[in-house]
């Protein structure tokens, strides 16, 4: 099964969690925590932890968050965990992964499993969908 959502960043908090011990590369590392907020066929909301290596100067990076959502998908109420990352040269979409996390899902999602992805529309828009079994 497929279904497909929009999401926005409700808020983006940066921590005070550096690797340890402290390895210096060309490249900053960082964690934050997330909320999103998401509608469509997949609605609710989760909590990220976002983890990053990035250069906001040329846009070069990778990234990798943990999510936590809960909400509805194609109707069906519950929470679980997925996992994605993805790498950028500063205008695309790199490397991509995404999984949701097997023995995760409660409620109507219990079961679930599968992948996704997330897309960036040209004018901001953030894209969710999620390739799904229950």
């Amino acid at each position: 099964m497929r279904a497909t959502g929009t999401f926005s960043v409700k808020s983006f908090t940066p921590t005070d969690i550096v690797p340890d011990p402290a390895i210096p590369t060309a490249l900053a590392t960082g964690v934050s925590h997330m909320e999103k907020v998401f509608e469509g066929e997949i609605s609710g909301r989760a909590a990220t932890l976002f983890t990053s290596t990035f250069d906001q100067a040329s846009g070069v990076g990778t990234y990798l968050a943990m999510e936590s959502f809960e909400g509805t998908v194609d109707g069906k109420a519950g929470a679980f965990n997925f996992a994605h990352s993805a790498s950028t040269t500063g205008s695309d979409r790199l490397d991509e992964f995404f999984v949701i996390v097997r023995g995760s899902g409660t409620g109507e999602l219990a079961g679930i499993s599968g992948g996704g992805g997330i897309a960036v529309d040209a004018d901001g828009t953030h894209r969710i969908w999620f390739e799904y079994e229950l």
